[in-house]
């Protein structure tokens, strides 16, 4: 695989790892009061329904149909326009580098044929197979290619995936309320397990203000 395709979308996973994680990351540290907020909040997206091809959903689920139907939908649905070059760049690099090595697969699946059949007739053409010495390093180009496309097939999964379960998350959070009384923070810290030595990992703690 070119060396710049892979790294664009390495690239482009990780950025939207990364914001997909900052969604559920809500910090908030409202003033001291003693008065109670009794506004009534915002209705949860989870309640709320809209029609999808004659069927009442609820607005995380129709983004999520949305996007599994056709990429990056469900985000312009969630009016997040800007995830789309995430979404397309990742979906479109890998499908890209997955037709790449199905395609050198198949000129080495054909040569090797065409070397072992037997035949005398018949010679290997390919524009690379061609150019290998024997019939066993034909094989182990084979071998190759198709083992990089079977990633990369799980890779277009994975970024697929990625897309349904992002729209799905930020319809969730689109409406969800969350009171000043309430705060979330995470930072790192050590996990101290009995059975094991100290490992990295991330402590997230709640906070609540309660009123006097």
């Amino acid at each position: 695989m070119p060396s710049h395709l892979r790294i664009a979308l390495i690239g482009l996973l990780g950025m939207w790892l990364t914001i997909f994680s900052a969604q559920a990351q809500t910090v908030t540290a409202g003033p001291d009061s003693t008065q109670v907020n009794t506004q009534k909040s915002v209705t949860d997206s989870s309640r709320r329904t809209e029609k999808f091809l004659g069927w009442r959903v609820t607005r995380p689920k129709k983004a999520a149909l949305l996007s599994a139907v056709l990429p990056g939908a469900g985000q312009i649905y969630n009016r997040r326009y800007w995830k789309l070059p995430l979404v397309y760049g990742a979906i479109g690099a890998a499908v890209g580098t997955e037709v790449f090595y199905q395609m050198r697969y198949k000129e080495y699946s054909l040569g090797y044929k065409n070397r072992t059949d037997g035949v005398a007739a018949t010679v290997d053409t390919g524009p690379r197979s061609s150019r290998e010495a024997s019939a066993a390093n034909v094989r182990v180009g084979l071998e190759f290619y198709r083992r990089n496309r079977d990633k990369w097939i799980a890779f277009t999964a994975v970024a697929y995936t990625l897309n349904i379960v992002d729209a799905l998350v930020d319809a969730h959070l689109r409406d969800f309320d969350i009171s000043d009384d309430l705060s979330m923070q995470w930072q790192p810290d050590v996990l101290r397990v009995p059975t094991a030595r100290l490992t990295p990992g991330v402590a997230i703690s709640l906070t609540l203000k309660s009123h006097k």
